[in-house]
């Protein structure tokens, strides 16, 4: 059994207990008490599960900026691109489009940065990330786009990823 490290307890502590007052926002004694506990006890049992690579990377000012920069803007601002091209295709009718499975090339290395952008691009409206796949040294995405307007895997990258990628880039290497 491995045992768990200090700074991954700490990160994932940290993480817990933040989304624990996120969804709480009462600010109760006992309640921020209870979600401590909590915090501590999944910390404690699954951080070796969720800190795989550098446990203090979310306390570093550069990466912490650059991902609520990424959250802000950059995901917000294809998030908003991507349900009014969808509201189109809704309102038009659904005649003309063109769904399929598009193998896009990315330039993504850490695990972390892959998942960040793999759920970024489903969680925008007409697409869906089927698979992660590292071919010959390459990682790949393997998207389900509603409406294929490219079948070249360098330009559907460029209008699936949009500046996601670049956006992830600045976090995560």
């Amino acid at each position: 059994m491995q045992k768990t490290k200090g700074p991954a307890v700490v990160a994932t502590f940290l993480v817990c207990f933040a989304f624990w007052v996120l969804l709480d926002f009462s600010f109760k004694a006992e309640e921020l008490l209870a979600g401590a506990i909590v915090s501590l006890l999944v910390a404690l049992f699954a951080s070796r599960f969720f800190i795989h690579e550098d446990a203090g990377w979310f306390f570093k000012p550069a990466h912490f900026l650059a991902l609520i920069k990424y959250w802000c803007f950059t995901f917000i601002g294809e998030l908003v691109k991507a349900n009014v091209s969808m509201a189109r295709i809704c309102f038009g009718g659904c005649t003309d489009i063109h769904p399929g499975i598009v193998k896009i090339p990315t330039e993504m290395k850490s695990d972390y940065g892959l998942a960040a952008l793999a759920n970024s691009i489903t969680l925008t409206p007409g697409t869906i990330t089927m698979e992660v796949t590292e071919e010959e040294g390459q990682n790949y995405l393997y998207v389900h786009w509603i409406d294929v307007k490219e079948t070249d895997p360098e330009k559907a990258g460029e209008a699936i990823k949009g500046t996601l990628e670049k956006g992830l880039r600045g976090v995560w290497q």
